[in-house]
């Protein structure tokens, strides 16, 4: 069965740090983009931060600024988001994909497969 299932989300304190898994069943993991987007009530869904591993590359959406932290093991196919320094403005539902062209990275039309997503709630 081809599926992402995040997990390691929660409610934290300003200032507090999550790390959040994505555990991927039936694709190509280590040949796959592996991209975090967020969603908050209310906004559209936004660029977190992706991962290609053929080619070492990485980006990160602008807000992020240091604070988090993508890596992946393909051992255990799975991907991981460490948040650091979290603010009340990164609540929302976090969602794990899955695609294959890296030009645009940013967007969610280039994702072919995605999670339920994982809650994160950060309190003032």
């Amino acid at each position: 069965q081809v599926q992402l299932v995040e997990s390691g989300g929660g409610l934290v304190q300003a200032g507090g740090s999550l790390r959040l898994s994505c555990a991927a069943s039936g694709l190509t993991f280590s040949r796959s983009i592996m991209g975090w987007f967020r969603q908050a009530p209310g906004k559209e869904r936004e660029f977190v931060a992706a991962s290609l591993w053929t080619s070492g590359s990485t980006d990160y959406g602008d807000f992020v600024k240091g604070r988090f932290t993508i890596s992946r093991d393909n051992a255990k196919n799975t991907v991981y988001l460490q948040m650091n320094s979290l603010k009340p403005e990164d609540t929302g539902v976090y969602y794990c994909a899955a695609g294959n062209i890296w030009i645009q990275v940013r967007m969610p039309e280039e994702y072919n497969l995605w999670g339920q997503g994982t809650q994160v709630t950060v309190s003032s």
